[in-house]
């Protein structure tokens, strides 16, 4: 089988002017699936994170989340009896561990 035997017959093709690139349309297509199964801002802002996914975005392990859950040094909500951290939570935690340079903190040198 080769190409020729693929194409349309040659009454059933159109002008090259008015035809449509194939790839085009198939690129396009993939694009738009792309979009419509990405989470939007919404989603992830009600989605609510176990320990472990929690530690990843943290770059922290399951079981330092775990313990800061179970000594309540991080914000948690439970879904049923399982902690979970929304992403606000994960927020606050970044905030609350940044730590900024003293007083008499030595200059940077350029």
């Amino acid at each position: 089988m080769t190409r020729n035997d693929l194409a349309p017959p040659t009454e059933a093709r159109q002008d090259p002017e008015t035809s449509v690139d194939t790839t085009l349309i198939l690129r396009l297509t993939a694009a738009v699936e792309q979009l419509s199964t990405t989470q939007s801002a919404n989603d992830l802002e009600l989605r609510c994170f176990t320990p472990k996914q929690a530690g990843e975005i943290l770059g922290k392990t399951e079981n330092w989340v775990v313990e800061a859950i179970h000594g309540r040094r991080i914000p948690f909500t439970y879904v049923g009896k399982s902690p979970r951290l929304t992403a606000a939570h994960i927020r606050w935690v970044q905030a609350n561990g940044e730590v900024l340079p003293g007083k008499y903190a030595k200059p940077i040198a350029a």
